[in-house]
């Protein structure tokens, strides 16, 4: 991952300017205080991330790198995982969450705290520090939840919230559980305010509503004016969102979504969400992002701003060895260089996983083939030829290939060798028709 520059050197006048720049600011309090706050003596500041499923996406990372931009400048993060606050869930625009067992949002948060501290400094001498909301309000009881932080709180001003206005608005309404919602996030501010003395909250623009609850509430309970900020909603290019609530989630956890898969991702999005992407979700300085957007420009077929934003993104999220290690394996796969055999299985599997054919029952698998099988009859099963007779007039005009391998002999036959991995034959017709078959 290419370091940011200080924001003087790109001709910034503050952090907050270069911050806007990249399109990552959307909604805050006062610009000025703002920018001056940013830009002076280091400040805690805090991001909070619920455990509402077992990893975060896209739309979180936008969160993780505005944490990075301020922790490159000096300030002191925080972390809140929430504990508590993922019990309930923030009210969604869709309806009504589901809650979940406390056993399984429990595992979940300790998967995202493992999530952020691959991507946010851990050690040094600005550590991020992670805290969970659970550890204070689980110890209040309900009297002193309602006397204490409730009392704080008009109804007419949380009535007004956009969120809430409009699921009361709709026919499915809203729970008292997640009208509270936005009084344990404005007593999460607090806690960290009295605590570590942090005096910026940042989140998505979505949750403008519930920053400032505790904006308000710090200002009425302790009569100081503290800092939000929010990012935008990530859209593509025709505008759908990004994220795991419009069921295209790009996951941020290796289990739930391949380094090669997530790399693809991004390598694979168009010209013309170049310039917002590379300001974004990468930490390239202004003169290079300039630069590669007007390549892509006067040379789109070349595609160096999708490489370069593809490979800043996924060493970010997933480290240089395993983008590198999706780098090879795509450029092995069709016989572009690199060794097939040095690929390993997890990252061949997961390159795979889109050569899969439907069987009988529409299910998507890879077609099985025993060791002494003929290629052709293999290559047929791929779904690369629809007879056997088709499969050798390839073969005799030199356009079918065995892991990279020419076919020269239309009888030629599988051997344990030829299965990567002990699993799997990589069988292609031409450059770029790839057909695989697993052994069984």
């Amino acid at each position: 991952m290419a370091r940011i520059t200080d924001f003087r050197e790109a001709g910034f006048s503050s952090l907050l300017e270069e911050l806007q720049w990249r399109g990552l600011v959307s909604q805050s309090t006062d610009r000025e205080r703002l920018a001056q706050a940013l830009d002076g003596e280091p400040i805690t500041y805090y991001c909070g991330f619920d455990p509402t499923a077992a990893s975060l996406h896209i739309g979180n990372l936008v969160q993780l790198i505005n944490m990075r931009h301020l922790q490159l400048a000096g300030h002191h993060p925080i972390a809140l995982v929430g504990g508590a606050t993922g019990l309930i869930g923030d009210p969604r625009q869709s309806g009504e969450r589901t809650l979940n067992p406390k056993d399984v949002v429990a595992g979940w948060a300790e998967r995202l705290k493992r999530q952020i501290g691959g991507i946010l400094d851990t050690e040094g001498d600005n550590p991020v520090r992670f805290v969970s909301n659970y550890d204070w309000t689980a110890q209040m009881s309900v009297i002193d939840f309602l006397r204490d932080v409730g009392k704080n709180f008009r109804l007419g001003t949380m009535l007004a919230k956009d969120t809430v206005a409009r699921r009361l608005n709709s026919e499915e309404g809203i729970s008292f559980t997640e009208f509270s919602y936005q009084v344990l996030q404005g007593n999460d501010f607090l806690h960290l305010f009295d605590e570590y003395h942090c005096t910026l909250e940042l989140g998505g623009s979505d949750q403008w509503g519930n920053l400032t609850s505790g904006l308000d509430l710090i200002h009425k309970v302790r009569g100081v004016d503290v800092n939000v900020f929010t990012s935008p909603i990530i859209t593509d290019a025709q505008g759908k969102k990004f994220g795991k609530s419009e069921g295209n989630a790009v996951w941020l956890d290796a289990t739930m979504l391949s380094p090669y898969k997530f790399y693809q991702f991004w390598i694979n999005r168009p010209d013309a969400e170049m310039e917002s992407l590379l300001k974004a979700f990468t930490f390239l300085p202004k003169d290079e992002i300039e630069r590669l957007i007007e390549e892509s420009k006067t040379n789109p077929g070349a595609r160096e701003a999708q490489k370069a934003l593809a490979w800043e993104v996924t060493s970010f999220v997933h480290g240089e060895q395993a983008t590198q290690a999706a780098i090879d394996a795509s450029t092995a796969l069709f016989g572009r260089g690199g060794d097939l055999h040095a690929i390993d299985e997890g990252t061949l599997e997961s390159v795979l996983e889109g050569f899969k054919v439907a069987d009988e029952n529409g299910e998507h698998v890879f077609p099985q083939a025993e060791a002494g099988a003929r290629v052709i009859d293999a290559a047929q099963s791929a779904g690369l030829f629809k007879s056997g007779s088709e499969a050798r007039r390839a073969i005799k005009s030199g356009g079918v290939y065995l892991n990279n391998a020419r076919v020269e002999d239309e009888e030629a036959t599988l051997t344990e060798d030829d299965f990567l991995g002990g699993r799997f034959a990589l069988i292609r017709r031409g450059k770029k028709a790839l057909g695989v078959v697993e052994r069984h």
